[in-house]
């Protein structure tokens, strides 16, 4: 988590970016009572995630719900991660790059118990998409800003 919070949204790649703009366009189309799968399936599609969309709106539903606490997204035009947003890049990357015991600890903080083996299998649907987009999350490049304030 700590290398996607509060770094720039420019020092990530497009894989990171993708997910960063969906979290905050579903959040922003559940606050306008609009259908959030309906508002992103067409840059899912553009993106060769079409297939993502429906574990990512199901994962987005599961945590709106079943959170530990209240979660928090930046609005659209922030040019930062949020500490949740990067939880959830963390969560997705974590599949990969630790497994799945490691991935259901760092739920376990995150999510009710009940929710956390959907969860989980929603977050591999996830990273499964983005890996066959060729987008799947990697680290963050270096910068000398990326420790400066966000702003929004």
């Amino acid at each position: 988590m700590y290398q996607y919070v509060d770094r720039p949204l420019s020092t990530l790649d497009e894989g990171c970016r993708f997910l960063v703009w969906s979290m905050r366009a579903w959040v922003t189309a559940i606050g306008q009572k609009r259908c959030p799968a309906q508002l992103l399936a067409p840059a899912f599609a553009r993106w060769r995630m079409i297939g993502g969309l429906q574990p990512f709106h199901r994962a987005m539903m599961l945590l709106n719900r079943d959170a530990l606490d209240t979660l928090a997204f930046c609005p659209m035009g922030c040019s930062h991660v949020s500490e949740h947003e990067a939880v959830i890049l963390e969560l997705i990357t974590s599949l990969r790059d630790r497994g799945p015991q490691s991935t259901r600890q760092t739920l376990e903080l995150v999510v009710g118990e009940d929710s956390i083996g959907d969860l989980l299998e929603t977050l591999s649907r996830i990273g499964a998409a983005l890996a066959i987009a060729g987008i799947f999350p990697g680290e963050p490049v270096s910068s000398p800003n990326a420790d400066q304030g966000r702003r929004h």
